[in-house]
């Protein structure tokens, strides 16, 4: 009876093998014995497994075929080479080439870096699982889909390949990449196409803002926002504008766009209809767009026009914010304009009426009037008796003093004054007005005769210095000229400079006084006696002094004298005895040749020390008389008295007589 076998096992083969199976079998089972567990090799523990399994599985051999053990060319594997029971068994060459064609189809070739379609095939918490007909799918973090708020599976999206392949052997994508590489694109495409693209304002930056345009920061500079200047770039955050790329810098990643080119087409069209239409005198409505300390540049429409600040109000004003302010609707009349350059003078006072037309009528030359400084010049102060009327106070009439002073030495803007009206014309709408008419004039008084009588005395400030004297102010509106030869009985002064200057206090002696004219003469070395009546005594001819050389020149030599008094010595008198010269700073003996009080000149001599001629010259000098002199002298001053009225006539005689006094004629 045959032995049926159990379900699953495999049929026995019957126990009478011949001697050649029992020694093929033998020999398989020492081949597989003799695989041997390698430490270090990591497939160790599987050729262990599969020597188990060699070991223990009972297929014959007869049941494989020698290709099977063969070595196989990759790409070139023989399939008829299989079992005839192996995979794909029954499979003829035409239909498994079908079967490849099929295959093929279903697979897409994909580079690194390429930008592909893929679709949603599946999402969780974490990831999205895009099928992008790749051999395997790939994951996409969640987080790069936020835009994308309604994502469900079948939603298509572009996709960035980063590999094809990464370690764990998965595919790598990348949505945000993909969007950057599209957004490029679109940006170029705007720019060769000059076309309008929408963006989102995500923030402001310096001098601009961020605008998002196909998930690219582009920078949308401050004065391409809008034609007129934007002061607050936050209105325009977290709000979509339209904008046009104006430029991209790949180097650095930088896409500028502006959306005052889209506005600035509209605009010229209507700048030209404003411009035709125009005409002088025409009022406009505008809007303050901007403003500088000269004026006030309106929107008219597309067209600017400037405001001058004169133009503003009839009021003087220092700058166009007092009364006005930006982005403020104006109405303004067109003044003059230039169609060639575009240039629009405005004007916003023309549209009332001019303050002097209601000037009252009361205001009269002589009047009294008051008012507040609103501007100081070199030459004078403007007084705004009320807006839009002015009227000019001269420096001049400011005091009763004849010299000239800063106006801002009486006044400064915003002061309130009073003044009385010195001339009027409403036609030409001029007034001048005056200060000094409000007080007495000092020369109408009636004690100023008897005030400032000859010889008396007084003391007051220098004012002012000329070449032939100075002029001292003793009070407000009087003042009296000094000659420079009475400044001083010793000393010969050349310009006042050298003995005062502008701002001292002086003590002077009233000489002349003529209050027609408004001139007085005033002395300063007659404060003290004349030291020549003393010198008279002293420096006697023939007498001998010590004297220092102190200048010298061609004609001689200039002497210091005891009591700080000149004199003079001829070039010929200035030898010595032993021929050598005299020179600047050297002290020597000198002999007084000559004495004139009345003209306050010495001469002496050096040479008459030693030398008998120049005894016997000095004695017959002595002899001389010099009432001829003084005879010329006393007309001189009887002329200058006669001439007192005429001040320069006064000044030329006076220079006249120091210069008489000075070196002696050869």
């Amino acid at each position: 009876m045959a032995k049926v076998n159990k379900p699953g096992e495999r049929p026995r083969k019957s126990t009478g093998e011949s001697e050649e199976a029992k020694a093929a079998k033998k020999a398989k089972e020492e081949k597989v014995n003799k695989i041997e567990i390698d430490e270090d090799d990591p497939l160790a523990e599987i050729k262990s497994l599969q020597k188990e399994e060699i070991a223990t599985e009972a297929i014959p051999v007869s049941e494989l075929k020698k290709a099977k053990y063969e070595k196989q060319v990759p790409g070139e594997f023989d399939f008829d080479s299989f079992a005839s029971k192996g995979f794909g068994e029954g499979y003829s060459n035409d239909k498994r080439a079908e079967m490849e064609k099929m295959y093929s189809g279903t697979v897409t070739s994909v580079d690194t870096g390429e930008v592909v379609k893929g679709t949603v095939v599946g999402i969780n918490d974490r990831d999205v699982i895009l099928n992008i007909g790749f051999k395997s799918d790939g994951l996409v973090p969640l987080a790069e889909f936020k835009e994308m708020t309604n994502l469900k599976i079948g939603d298509v999206v572009d996709l960035f390949i980063e590999e094809r392949e990464n370690a764990m052997g998965q595919l790598v994508l990348s949505r945000r990449k993909a969007k950057l590489v599209k957004g490029w694109e679109y940006v170029q495409t705007a720019l060769d196409k000059d076309e309008v693209i929408e963006g989102f304002v995500k923030r402001r930056t310096k001098g601009g803002l961020i605008v998002d345009v196909f998930g690219i920061e582009a920078f949308l500079p401050g004065s391409q926002i809008d034609v007129k200047p934007i002061r607050d770039f936050d209105i325009y955050v977290n709000k979509s504008i339209e904008v046009k790329v104006v430029k991209i810098n790949y180097t650095n990643d930088n896409v500028v766009v502006s959306h005052k080119v889209l506005i600035e087409k509209d605009l010229e069209q209507q700048k030209a209809v404003i411009l035709t239409n125009l005409e002088k005198g025409q009022v406009l409505e505008g809007v303050i767009k901007n403003m500088t300390n000269f004026g006030v540049f309106i929107d008219l429409g597309g067209v600017d026009g400037l405001l001058h600040i004169t133009d503003i109000s009839w009021g003087r004003i220092n700058h166009p914010e007092e009364v006005l302010k930006l982005d403020q609707t104006v109405k303004v009349v067109v003044l003059d304009f230039d169609g060639d350059k575009k240039r629009i003078s405005l004007g916003m006072k023309q549209l009332t009426p001019h303050p002097w037309d209601s000037l009252p009528q009361e205001i009269q030359i002589g009047s009294k009037v008051k008012g507040k400084i609103v501007n100081v010049a070199d030459y004078g102060a403007f007084l705004e008796l009320q807006p839009g009327v002015e009227g000019l106070i001269h420096v001049s009439e400011m005091s009763w003093s004849q010299h000239l002073r800063n106006p801002q030495d009486f006044m400064k803007v915003g002061d309130e004054v009073q003044a009385v009206v010195l001339t009027l014309d409403r036609d030409e709408r001029k007034m001048s007005l005056g200060i000094k008419q409000l007080t007495e004039d000092p020369w109408t008084r009636q004690d100023v005769l008897s005030k400032y009588a000859v010889g008396t005395k007084h003391k007051g400030i220098v004012r002012n210095l000329t070449n032939f004297g100075l002029f001292i102010e003793l009070e407000e509106g009087i003042d009296g000229l000094v000659h420079v030869s009475d400044l001083s009985w010793t000393k010969k002064i050349k310009h006042p400079s050298e003995f005062v200057k502008v701002g001292d206090t002086m003590d002077v002696q009233v000489l002349e006084l003529d209050a027609a004219n408004r001139r007085l003469a005033l002395s300063h070395k007659h404060m003290e006696e004349n030291p020549w009546d003393t010198f008279e005594n002293i420096f006697t001819i023939g007498s001998v002094h010590k004297c220092t050389v102190i200048n010298k020149n061609d004609k001689g030599a200039i002497l210091e004298l005891p009591y700080g008094i000149e004199g003079f010595c001829a070039a010929k008198n200035l030898a010595k005895e032993d021929n050598s010269k005299i020179e600047v700073g050297e002290s020597l003996d000198f002999k007084v040749l000559e004495f004139s009080k009345d003209d306050r000149r010495i001469v002496l001599s050096h040479k008459a020390i030693w030398s008998a001629d120049e005894e016997k010259q000095a004695a017959a000098a002595k002899k001389k008389p010099t009432q001829s002199k003084s005879s010329i002298q006393s007309i001189n001053q009887q002329s200058e008295k006669s001439t007192l009225g005429d001040l320069e006539a006064l000044s030329a005689l006076k220079e006249k007589m120091s210069g008489g006094g000075g070196e002696p004629k050869e």
